[in-house]
């Protein structure tokens, strides 16, 4: 049986197709960011730690802290996957997915 590519078959595989790549694309991207540093002056200032463990009480960033809060759950966190992800608040970097700083907001 002989197919013939139509030009409707053509543009529903590329519809199909883009997005997928898109999403590939973008994971690609975040695994290839640096990690930010707790030590950096705005993770510094913002109270950043790479895990949830590490969070200094004494710290008064540290007050709006609550049992649960991590990067991965916060609505700032630009990917679904992976222990580093994207973040808004930190642009060309990746924070860790238990990591938390004092901006965090619960995703709705």
């Amino acid at each position: 049986m002989e197919k013939n590519l139509t030009r409707r078959t053509l543009l529903k595989t590329i519809a199909v197709a883009l997005p997928a790549v898109a999403v590939l694309k973008q994971e690609a991207q975040a695994a290839d960011l640096p990690h930010v540093d707790p030590n950096d002056p705005t993770a510094k200032a913002l109270g950043y730690v790479d895990d949830v463990a590490k969070i200094d009480k004494a710290n008064p960033m540290a007050a709006r802290y609550e049992a649960g809060q991590q990067c991965a759950n916060c609505i700032q966190i630009q990917s679904d996957s992976g222990d580093y992800r994207p973040c808004g608040i930190f642009p060309g970097k990746a924070v860790s997915a238990k990591g938390w700083c004092s901006v965090w907001a619960a995703k709705a």
